[in-house]
């Protein structure tokens, strides 16, 4: 991996404010919903990853020790997973609240946070933020299986809800129907000399 304060374009003495605008801005500027369909939006997903993963590492480790050493074995990416795990739980476990909370805390908003948002989104009703949410972590993970499925599983949800309204449109038939049914049988009857509905 590239070293985290070269991909964030600041110099390895930059403070933690310096860090954080710099990311700012180059998240803006990298972001993939301003490519539209333009072939550059799948590269453009691919720094704003590298650029997540390179803020995450600086917030845990710089200034403090602004010498880039093992990127690779870096601690935060544990954190993170530990602290993204005991979130998840508690969306599964229905505790909500608190894990609204610890997201709206986290200041990278990675694939894992916006996977999480969806879930979260998902377990309040809320399907139109959850699709949104997962929709991005898909594109920003494109290869995570676990996003990918969630997605899946959503969108088949989404189907089965619209699907009976859907196809019993044209079946369900009113009161309305009924009458004019044996009104016009009443008179095809009367035609052929008989009665299917008596009137006096």
């Amino acid at each position: 991996m590239r070293d985290p304060y070269e991909v964030l374009e600041v110099r390895k003495t930059a403070s933690k404010d310096e860090i954080k605008k710099a990311y700012r801005e180059l998240v803006k500027k990298y972001h993939p919903d301003q490519y539209g369909n333009n072939p550059l939006r799948d590269l453009a997903e691919d720094k704003l990853k590298e650029l997540n993963e390179a803020y995450d590492y600086l917030m845990s480790n710089a200034p403090e020790s602004s010498q880039y050493n093992s990127y690779g074995n870096s601690s935060q990416n544990s954190y993170n997973s530990n602290s993204y795990q005991t979130i998840e739980m508690d969306i599964r476990n229905g505790n909500l609240g608190r894990a609204e909370d610890e997201l709206r805390k986290v200041t990278t908003r990675d694939a894992e946070w916006n996977y999480l948002m969806g879930l979260l989104s998902l377990r309040k009703g809320w399907h139109n933020e959850a699709y949104n949410y997962l929709n991005l972590a898909c594109r920003l993970s494109p290869n995570n299986f676990k996003y990918r499925d969630e997605f899946n599983r959503l969108n088949n949800m989404n189907s089965s809800y619209r699907e009976p309204y859907y196809n019993n449109r044209g079946k369900d038939r009113g009161l309305c129907d009924i009458c004019a049914t044996l009104y016009c049988l009443d008179c095809c009857c009367e035609c052929g000399g008989g009665d299917f509905i008596d009137c006096c």
